[in-house]
């Protein structure tokens, strides 16, 4: 009976990945099928520990936070939860080996959330590795299906496409992270004013070389999943060069965005594109 339990705790991970993203949403219908649950459990769990720093502000964060570390971990040791997430997530953790290490990390930057405004260069680094960079880790170790040589030769890849991720959020969502949060999320920046051309094009420069680099990457993975997150990368470099060169009051007065007719657009070119390299590559 215990796979009733485990199989509705799946399809309320699934929901909630639907529901707070359609962009990875549409990625992960593309992975093969066996490969699609671990990565709705993952994305479950990290949206749940986002969502308590992010908008639960009528609440005391810092112990719901608390808690949740407290249940995650409780959840990987026992291999048992009543959290329908934490159950998801746990089974993934253990059915592909996932290092503790990538958890505490998230955790970590969750947990600077419920404090930091404004990030000094080694803070902010440890911020996007945690925030980002771990869960394309997470991600990753599914994809390569513990095969550790195969992780650790794709693992600067994974880093770097998590990092350009995370670096166009915060570029979209400068206006909500200010007004809403009281954050910024760009190294050494107090104040939206110090904000100005040299520090964006030098930003914007960084998630450009991130995403070039990437790409090398995603054409190394697995044929179960290269696909899928070719297409969250192309969503997300389309998303980029919309918001690459507007000025900062142009990206706060009007939340930039990738239209539906786009992204169909795109997924059909995806599809080609890596066709065409699959082919090329099998030759």
């Amino acid at each position: 009976m215990i796979q009733l339990y485990n199989n509705t705790c799946a399809q309320i991970s699934k929901r909630i990945t639907q529901n707070y993203s359609t962009s990875f949403s549409i990625g992960i219908k593309l992975f093969s099928k066996d490969l699609r649950e671990p990565i709705y459990n993952i994305y479950g769990f990290v949206r749940i520990a986002d969502e308590i720093v992010d908008t639960f502000f009528d609440h005391d964060r810092k112990y719901l936070l608390a808690n949740f570390r407290s249940e995650t971990f409780e959840a990987i040791n026992t291999r048992i939860s009543i959290n329908p997430i934490l159950q998801s997530f746990q089974l993934t953790v253990h059915e592909f080996d996932i290092d503790l290490e990538l958890i505490d990390s998230f955790l970590k930057s969750m947990e600077m959330d419920l404090s930091k405004v404004s990030y000094k260069n080694d803070e902010y680094n440890s911020y996007v590795y945690g925030s980002a960079e771990s869960v394309g880790l997470m991600c990753l170790k599914v994809f390569t299906k513990n095969d550790s040589l195969l992780f650790n030769k794709l693992k600067p890849y994974a880093q770097k496409l998590g990092s350009a991720f995370q670096k166009v959020n915060f570029l979209r969502d400068v206006n909500t992270d200010l007004e809403y949060r009281g954050r910024l999320y760009f190294p050494d920046i107090k104040d939206i004013d110090q904000l100005d051309s040299s520090v964006r094009d030098n930003f914007e420069n960084q998630i450009d070389k991130e995403f070039n680099e990437s790409l090398r990457g995603i054409l190394k993975l697995p044929l179960a999943v290269k696909m899928g997150v070719f297409v969250a990368y192309i969503y997300y470099r389309t998303l980029f060069n919309k918001l690459r060169g507007k000025s900062i009051q142009e990206i706060r007065e009007k939340r930039i965005r990738v239209s539906s007719f786009t992204k169909i657009y795109l997924l059909i070119k995806s599809y080609f594109v890596i066709k065409i390299f699959n082919s090329s590559t099998a030759q």
